[in-house]
C-alpha cells in the first residue's frame, strides 16, 4: 500500500537541507510525497523562495502564508497563530500518513503541534541538538516529544533523543541531511558562480550570514555592526552576505546591509537568497564562512572551508577543528578572522573531523520509513 508522506519547508535554508531526501521520497514506489510551504518562502522580501521549489520539480501542495512583517516577539507568536489556521487546513485535507519536519523554527514548532493534535505520527529531523544562543533551542526538544521517529545527525544527539524518553528503535542516527549536497550535488565553477550573481569574483572573498540570537543578550544591530567593521580591515576580500532569517530583530539587519553594499559596489554583494546550489558552491570558493548560522557548523567543514562563528547562537553544537569561535565584539571578530586566514588553520582543517556523518543521510531515512510502521502508539522510554 502506498502511503502519503507530508514534508514541511519553511524557510530557504531547511529546504536546501531537505532537497534530496524530498526527491529520494519522490522517486520511491512505496510513497506519495505532498509538500507543505510556508513561511519565509512566499514573503518577497526575502525572495520568494517557493518558486525554486517548483523550479527544483516538486509540486507545493499546500501554501500557508503566515509571515507577519514585523520585528517583534509578538508578530513572530501571531505568524504561529495565523499558521497554525493555515496548517490545520492542510493537514486535514491531504490526511498524510506521517508529516516529516527538520529542526527548531517557529513555523515548525507550529505545523507540529497541528500535526499532533490531529494525530498525524511525526517524524523529526536533526533533533537533540543544542544551540543555547536561541529559542530554537527549546522549540527542537519540544517537537521531540511531539515526534514519533527521530533522525539525528550524530551519536551524542541520538542518546540525548533517547533520554528525553524516546524509543531507542525510533531514534535513528543517519548524519545531517544537508551533507548530502556534498556528496550528490554538482556545484558551480567559480566562473559560472559569478557569472549567476552578476558579480565579480576574481578576489577571495568571505560567504556572511548573520542571524538575530533570540534567547540571549545579543543586540543583532550592534552585533552586526561590529561585524561590517571588521570586514572593512580586510580590504583585499570581496563579501557576499545573504540575508537573515525572520526572527525577531532580522529586519533590521536588512537595511545596514543593503547600505553596506551600496557603498561598496565593487567588493560587497547583499543578496536575499543564493538557494541551494549557489549557497554551497559559494561556500566551497570561500576564504572563510563568516556569521552564526548552522550551515557554518555543518556544511563549511565538509568542504574544507573555515568558520568564524560569532556569538552564542550555535553555542553547544558539536564542531569541527575547522570552526573558530569567537565573541560579538569588533576585536573578537577581527582576531577570528585572521586566525581563519592562517596557514596554521589551514593545516588544521585538513586534518579535523566533520562529526556530522558522510553525506547518506536521505537514503537512510528513506529505507527506514518504508519498513516503519507509523500507526504504532508512542510510549515513553525510561532509561534504566
Amino acid at each position: 500500500m502506498i502511503r502519503t508522506v507530508a514534508v514541511f519547508t519553511g524557510t530557504r535554508a531547511e529546504y536546501g537541507l531537505l532537497y534530496w531526501l524530498l526527491k529520494d521520497i519522490q522517486a520511491c514506489a512505496d510513497f506519495d510525497l505532498r509538500i507543505i510551504a510556508g513561511g519565509m518562502h512566499f514573503s518577497p522580501e526575502f525572495g520568494e523562495t517557493w518558486r525554486q521549489i517548483e523550479e527544483d520539480g516538486f509540486h507545493i501542495d499546500a501554501k500557508v502564508e503566515l509571515l507577519l512583517s514585523s520585528n517583534s516577539s509578538v508578530g513572530v507568536v501571531k505568524s504561529m497563530g495565523v499558521g497554525m489556521i493555515g496548517f490545520a487546513d492542510a493537514l486535514d485535507r491531504l490526511r498524510p500518513d506521517i508529516l516529516l519536519v527538520l529542526g527548531d523554527r517557529f513555523e515548525t514548532i507550529a505545523i507540529a503541534q497541528s500535526a499532533l493534535i490531529m494525530q498525524i505520527p511525526i517524524g523529526h529531523i536533526h533533533g537533540g541538538e543544542i544551540t543555547e544562543g536561541a529559542y530554537d533551542d527549546a522549540i527542537r526538544h519540544a517537537i521531540t516529544k511531539m515526534a514519533s521517529f527521530h533522525f539525528v545527525a550524530a551519536e551524542p544527539y541520538r542518546e540525548r533523543v533517547v533520554q528525553m524518553g524516546e524509543q531507542p528503535d525510533r531514534v535513528l542516527c543517519v548524519g545531517a541531511v544537508g551533507l548530502d549536497h556534498i556528496t550528490r550535488s554538482t556545484r558551480l565553477t567559480l566562473h559560472e558562480l559569478a557569472t549567476s550573481l552578476r558579480f565579480d569574483l576574481r578576489r577571495p572573498y568571505f560567504l556572511v550570514t548573520y542571524h538575530p540570537v533570540t534567547a540571549a543578550n545579543e543586540d543583532p544591530v550592534s552585533v552586526f555592526k561590529c561585524l561590517l567593521e571588521a570586514l572593512d580591515f580586510f580590504p583585499d576580500y570581496q563579501v557576499i552576505i545573504t540575508y537573515p532569517n525572520a526572527d525577531n530583530g532580522g529586519r533590521y539587519i536588512i537595511p545596514l546591509l543593503k547600505q553596506y553594499a551600496e557603498e561598496h559596489p565593487s567588493r560587497i554583494l547583499a543578496i536575499a537568497s543564493l538557494g541551494s546550489e549557489r549557497y554551497l558552491s559559494a561556500m566551497s570558493y570561500a576564504a572563510a564562512v563568516v556569521g552564526n548560522s548552522s550551515s557554518g557548523i555543518i556544511e563549511a567543514p565538509a568542504l574544507n572551508r573555515p568558520t568564524v562563528n560569532i556569538g552564542v547562537r550555535q553555542e553547544g553544537r558539536l564542531a569541527s577543528a575547522s570552526v573558530v569561535n569567537c565573541g560579538v565584539d569588533l576585536p573578537s571578530i577581527r582576531g577570528a578572522l585572521n586566525v581563519a586566514l592562517s596557514e596554521a588553520h589551514s593545516d588544521a582543517i585538513k586534518k579535523a573531523k566533520n562529526p556530522y556523518g558522510q553525506g547518506d543521510a536521505a537514503a537512510a531515512i528513506v529505507q527506514f520509513l518504508a519498513s516503519s510502521k507509523f500507526d504504532v502508539p508512542k510510549k515513553f522510554y525510561d532509561l534504566e
